[in-house]
């Protein structure tokens, strides 16, 4: 059965989309075969992205490694049975033709709260959650006190993650890795990066995920989106000597992945 990742924030601007490419473009490069899915149906973020890279290979005569993108089928409401749910319908459908060819399912969820992530979060057997090194963004996972100290108790996220492992339990399923991955990290060691680090510290040991590094905030991830790139593709379009930005965000990168512990998977670019 395919291991299925799913990146997950019920605020927008994480970096949930970014997380996604790049690390099913990373596992395709590996050559792994991944399945991407992208719930939110509107913005279509992530799915542009694999559209744009597309349209860029296409034009430029070349070949990258990438995930193959499903849209959610549509179905029939007529054919929908009372107390069944169209939205759980389109998902099952969608992973069950992914699952046979792919070795992982990479799914992207909206920041927003809706019946398509809530499921989704059910069937992670690895859960990715891109969280800005903020006390604006933890607040999604928990409430503090207002010295940025006490953890009063979970919210709105952190619970529904909890449903979901509920779920899972229920069904005899494997627990959820679920890890907080902080991205945008300040480069000096500012009060607010201290205070956030042992706040996080404080709230994994208490209701159970991983931390992982992610990406500082860099110029290149808005460039490379046009384009569909990431930036293990830059030396295939020609690109010969990378900044020193660019080194880095790879060495970002190549530490999330292994972070991530995938199974199967041995970094090796």
């Amino acid at each position: 059965m395919a291991h299925i990742i799913v990146v997950g924030n019920e605020k927008g601007g994480a970096g949930k989309s970014t997380v996604s490419m790049h690390v099913a473009t990373a596992l395709a490069r590996m050559g792994f075969r991944v399945g991407g899915l992208d719930l939110d149906l509107r913005q279509r973020t992530f799915g542009r992205y694999v559209e744009n890279r597309k349209a860029f290979c296409d034009t430029a005569e070349i070949e990258l490694p990438s995930p193959f993108y499903h849209t959610l089928p549509d179905i029939d409401p007529a054919t929908v049975q009372e107390g069944e749910n169209i939205y759980d319908l389109r998902l099952s459908a969608a992973v069950a033709e992914l699952e046979p060819k792919t070795d992982f399912i990479l799914i992207d969820c909206p920041g927003s709260h809706t019946r398509l992530s809530q499921v989704a979060h059910s069937l992670a057997d690895t859960l990715v959650t891109p969280l800005n090194d903020s006390f604006i963004d933890f607040d999604l996972l928990a409430h503090i006190d207002s010295n940025g100290e006490k953890i009063l108790g979970p919210s709105v996220y952190s619970e529904m993650v909890w449903n979901a492992r509920q779920l899972r339990a229920q069904a005899g399923l494997k627990p959820i890795d679920w890890i907080v991955v902080r991205n945008r990290l300040g480069a000096q060691n500012m009060v607010n990066k201290e205070k956030m680090g042992k706040a996080i510290e404080r709230l994994a040991k208490r209701i159970g995920f991983r931390t992982a590094p992610g990406f500082n905030e860099r110029v290149v991830f808005r460039e490379l989106f046009p384009r569909g790139l990431t930036l293990l593709d830059l030396k295939d379009i020609g690109v010969k000597q990378l900044n020193i930005s660019n080194v880095a965000a790879r060495q970002e990168l190549r530490d999330l992945i292994k972070a991530l512990d995938l199974p199967g998977v041995t970094v090796n670019f």
